[in-house]
C-alpha cells in the first residue's frame, strides 16, 4: 500500500496551504510621530504574513497612499495635522472601501473612541497599550472581528459602540 508521501500528497506540496502561507497583509501606517510609526512597524513587521507597505505623517498624505497602495489595513493615527483621523477614515470608506481601519490614539475622551468606530474603524488602540495590544488587535480586526483597547472598555466603550 503506498503512504501519502509516496504518491506525492504530502501536506507541505497542498497548494491551498501554500497559497495560505503566502497571503501576505499589505498594511499602510499613518501617525505624524515618526517613533511612533517606527515602534509600530516592528512590531506588526515582527507578525508573520504582515508587510509594511508604505507610511503617512498626515491626512492628506494618508488619502493619496491609500488610493495608491489599496492596503488591505490601515493603522490611523487620530490626531493628524491638515485632516484628522476621523475624516480620512470616512474618505477611505469611499476610496478603498476593503481597507480595514484600526485607530492608535494619545486621546482619552471616550466619546472620540465611539466616534472612530462608528465611522467604520474596526479597532481602537490607545498608544500606552501599543507593546501589549496591537498585534492581538490587527488579528482580530483583520478576521473581521473588532477590538477595543482594554483603557476604553473600562470607560465604557464596547466594541458595538
Amino acid at each position: 500500500m503506498m503512504t501519502s508521501l509516496t504518491e506525492g500528497k504530502s501536506s507541505a506540496s497542498d497548494p491551498k496551504r501554500d497559497n495560505r502561507r503566502a497571503m501576505t497583509v499589505r498594511i499602510l501606517l499613518v501617525d505624524d510621530f515618526e517613533p511612533c510609526r517606527t515602534l509600530v512597524s516592528l512590531i506588526l513587521q515582527d507578525q508573520p504574513g504582515y508587510q509594511i507597505v508604505g507610511e503617512a505623517s498626515s491626512g492628506p498624505q494618508a488619502i493619496e497612499r491609500i488610493a495608491e497602495l489599496s492596503p488591505e489595513l490601515v493603522v490611523l493615527d487620530i490626531g493628524l495635522p491638515g485632516l484628522n483621523g476621523i475624516e480620512v477614515a470616512r474618505q477611505i470608506r469611499n476610496c478603498s472601501p476593503g481597507s480595514t481601519i484600526l485607530f492608535l490614539t494619545g486621546d482619552h475622551d471616550p466619546e472620540v473612541a465611539r466616534r472612530a468606530l462608528y465611522v467604520g474603524a474596526r479597532g481602537y488602540v490607545h498608544k500606552f497599550d501599543i507593546v501589549s495590544e496591537l498585534a492581538t488587535a490587527a488579528k482580530e480586526v483583520l478576521s473581521g472581528k473588532r477590538f477595543v483597547s482594554r483603557r476604553f472598555r473600562n470607560l465604557g466603550v464596547n466594541a458595538r459602540s
